[in-house]
């Protein structure tokens, strides 16, 4: 029987290895340029990678001199920059999204994900040019009510004019050597200048009432309050002349609130108000005029009548019974506080 050698493989040519080794290098510049971990050995199957890039990420260290002991934000490499050449840039891939603090809420500390929210207070500035507030006005004093002297004594106060009833009043107030303070309409004033120098020259004083006694006043703009008291004291000042005093000022309707309040002591002078109104401007009869008067008035009471805005026949004829009932009474006559 005929002796059958054993056949044995024989070694690769320098042919098959060169190929086998070019299979190879093919397979790891593939892998590499899809992101790949290698070829395999037998089936050359390609094993993916997990899908993140292998360069290293590029921290970003805060510049605003804060401790980095907390986390920091990063980014990995982009093409063209520092971290890895164009030629060799790896597979795009997604950048970490970073949480944006809502409006109203506190940022993270050097870039980390946001806590509990934090409410932040709007800080109001002052824009570049607007000319800063004006300083504060004096401070108003309480609304008066009472004489400068209190006792025995009364102030007589007349609004609304000057008017036709004042001359009248004028020769009343003379003949008892009373004096009394006139509340004056600016608009009034500037039309009848005599009868304001006819005022000061018999010794009386005078009062602001408003240029055009708007009502309700303590509802009026700050604006529209300040043109009224400033100008119709201005106005009284003109009429009068030089040297004129205006010490008071009276609201329409004693509509004083502190805006009006702070204006007029902004202005030099003190808000006047009254004790005791008969209410003649609605002309309730002289009897009624009388009655309250006598009722209503306590020693350093303000009373508070009319020289304008109407007819004042019956505000004459009261006076001219509530004079002598004063001067029996035992009251002299005083100017309203300051």
């Amino acid at each position: 029987m005929p002796h059958s050698a054993t056949r044995r493989p024989s070694p690769p040519t320098r042919t098959a290895l060169t190929a086998r080794r070019r299979l190879v290098a093919g397979c790891v510049v593939a892998a590499a340029a899809l992101g790949l971990a290698a070829c395999g050995t037998a089936s050359g199957a390609l094993q993916p990678t997990s899908g993140v890039s292998t360069q290293p990420p590029i921290t970003l260290a805060p510049t605003d001199g804060r401790p980095t002991d907390g986390p920091v934000a990063t980014v990995a490499p982009t093409p063209d920059s520092d971290g890895a050449p164009a030629s060799a840039a790896p597979p795009a891939v997604p950048k970490p999204h970073t949480p944006q603090a809502p409006a109203g809420t506190s940022a993270p500390p050097h870039g980390g994900t946001p806590s509990t929210p934090v409410t932040t207070t709007a800080v109001a500035t002052t824009p570049a040019g607007t000319p800063a507030p004006p300083p504060a006005p004096v401070k108003p004093g309480t609304v008066i009510g009472s004489t400068a002297s209190g006792g025995r004594t009364v102030a007589l106060t007349f609004d609304d004019g000057p008017g036709p009833a004042t001359g009248q009043i004028l020769d009343l107030l003379a003949q008892y050597h009373a004096k009394a303070t006139f509340c004056e309409i600016g608009q009034n004033a500037a039309a009848n200048p005599a009868l304001v120098k006819r005022v000061l020259a018999a010794g009386h004083r005078l009062c602001d009432h408003s240029v055009h006694h708007p009502q309700p006043f303590a509802k009026l703009p700050h604006d529209k309050a300040v043109y009224e008291i400033s100008a119709a004291r201005d106005m009284i000042v003109k009429a009068g002349g030089p040297g004129t005093r205006v010490d008071w000022f009276r609201a329409p309707g004693g509509g004083f609130n502190a805006d009006n309040e702070q204006i007029t002591a902004s202005l030099g002078m003190s808000s006047l108000g009254w004790s005791v109104d008969p209410r003649d401007w609605s002309r309730p009869g002289v009897p009624a005029i009388v009655s309250t008067v006598q009722k209503q008035l306590k020693p350093g009471g303000v009373i508070l009548m009319h020289d304008g805005g109407g007819d004042r026949t019956q505000t004459v004829a009261a006076l001219k019974q509530l004079l002598p009932w004063l001067v029996a009474q035992g009251y002299t006559f005083d100017w309203p506080a300051e």
